[in-house]
């Protein structure tokens, strides 16, 4: 009820501002339950959602806030000297409200909202309106502004109920601990629409982290593999009470299949995996908890390290180089079509042509689907070596390095070789007090994958480079090694 009357005042000041439908706004903040009430008052205003990663580089935020023309910007006290910057610098922001203190040309929330009513606004956008403007990561250079509808994201929100039961009055109590701005915060939206209670973490703190679980007996929340590894790593924590605990719902990167074994022996039958992608927010395939077992017991290798079936609300191809389908057990990308899919990239329409080809987003994932209709992701298209003529996809390589007990995180890329073209290295973070030798890690490979996909030299590094949602930036250690080599063609 709280959360209602907040947002309902702040899109009551929105529209007293004079602001036209699908006017962009964006939010400057950390996890915060504020922050999270002016996402929702800028959809109940009929406005245009922008996120933006407070960890990002100011250059990144200047690229966003003048490339998707953003008028409106909320922000956090502690973002102030940012701001300033932007303000100097992009022409198109015009409204600056301070959701937590008091900025110099800046309004502050209380003030924004006034002596506004609580009472929802008769504003009903078109289900083709755009709801948000989303930045892609970033991985593979400067993001691209998806454009979801608000059929696109209500629908990600319903693939989400679908593969997510309660009974009938159940409590469903979410953490919200990864950043909102990803996926954590659409993975609220299902929640709240059921009327479950959402518990916002303002700072990753992994012991934190567990303890808001068991206290708060949380129902469900979302995390990316590499926090789960470091979650794993906590002292006691196969110990803690998880017994209220429905669904850790896991994705945005690969994940160990020795390291989900581990957690499902740590949480139970609860890991819930979603593959998605911006373009398609979140809801390609699900990997349910039961999914993860066969005949009473944790299934096979095959089957824990597939994404799931894909979602019912959506249609789903694997198609070659032509656009044909291929036949079940063959490599391809994995295409989706259906109300899902973006409406295309903001003022790109070329991108937007190379991405939905005939109705179907090409992902640019490449995979397969298996006899029983389970998806399996192979790799990245542009992550795939080349050596000697043979394909070598990273992610099998990587899978058979997180086997090692002392591999907390790897990620496997293509080098220069004069003799193959490429060679496959491995860069590996090791568990803190742990070690191992590349000759060791290159033996475990051979024997487990053969000479050809098993690196030919594997570096050791403190930590891996990682986006500001924790996807590992390959092409930034890519880039160590093909500069040269690229500024000689």
């Amino acid at each position: 009820g709280q959360a209602r009357d907040a947002t309902c005042r702040v899109a009551r000041g929105l529209k007293a501002a004079g602001l036209a439908a699908e006017t962009k706004a964006a939010v400057l903040a950390g996890n915060h339950p504020e922050a999270w009430f002016c996402v929702l008052a800028i959809w109940r205003a009929g406005l245009t959602w922008v996120p933006l990663n407070p960890r990002s580089p100011e250059a990144e935020h200047r690229h966003l806030v003048d490339g998707f023309d953003i008028e409106v910007l909320f922000f956090q006290h502690a973002f102030a000297p940012l701001v300033a910057t932007l303000r100097a610098q992009c022409p198109s922001l015009r409204l600056l409200v301070c959701i937590d203190g008091e900025v110099e040309g800046a309004v502050g929330l209380a003030e924004f909202c006034g002596a506004q009513l609580a009472d929802p606004l008769t504003v009903h956008p078109a289900e083709d309106d755009l709801a948000g403007i989303i930045p892609t990561g970033g991985t593979t250079g400067l993001p691209k502004g998806v454009m979801l509808t608000h059929r696109s994201l209500g629908l990600s929100v319903a693939n989400n109920i679908i593969n997510t039961h309660y009974a009938p009055h159940e409590q469903i109590v979410n953490l919200a601990a990864a950043p909102m701005t990803h996926t954590a915060g659409f993975l609220t939206l299902s929640a709240t629409a059921r009327g479950g209670k959402v518990v916002v973490m303002t700072k990753p703190d992994p012991a934190a982290l567990i303890d808001l679980v068991v206290d708060e007996g949380v129902t469900e929340f979302f995390l990316p593999p590499t926090v789960i590894y470091r979650v794993l790593e906590l002292p006691g924590i196969a110990k803690r009470d998880f017994s209220r605990l429905r669904y850790l719902m896991y994705g945005a990167a690969p994940m160990s299949v020795e390291k989900l074994r581990q957690a499902l022996g740590v949480f139970g039958p609860v890991m819930h995996q979603g593959y998605g992608q911006t373009e398609a927010p979140g809801s390609i395939a699900f990997l349910r908890p039961g999914d993860h077992y066969r005949n009473d017991a944790i299934a096979d290798d095959d089957r824990l390290s597939s994404c799931g079936l894909p979602s019912v609300l959506n249609t789903t191809a694997i198609l070659d180089d032509s656009g044909n389908p291929v036949p079940a057990g063959m490599t391809g990308e994995i295409c989706v079509r259906g109300d899902i899919v973006m409406k295309g990239y903001y003022k790109q329409p070329d991108k937007t042509a190379e991405t939905i080809v005939d109705g179907w987003l090409h992902t640019g994932d490449l995979g397969h689907l298996d006899a029983e209709g389970f998806l399996h992701i192979t790799d990245r298209k542009k992550d795939m070596i080349i050596s000697g003529g043979f394909n070598v996809y990273p992610s099998e390589v990587e899978q058979a390095l997180w086997s090692h007990p002392a591999v907390l995180d790897c990620a496997v890329i293509g080098v220069p070789d004069t003799h193959w073209g490429e060679a496959v290295k491995a860069v590996i973070e090791l568990k803190p007090g742990s070690a191992t030798t590349e000759d060791e890690l290159i033996a475990l490979c051979k024997e487990r994958l053969g000479s050809v996909k098993a690196p030919k030299s594997v570096d050791f590094v403190a930590s891996l480079p990682r986006s500001p949602v924790g996807k590992v930036l390959k092409k930034d250690l890519r880039a160590a090694y093909w500069t040269h080599v690229n500024r000689n063609i």
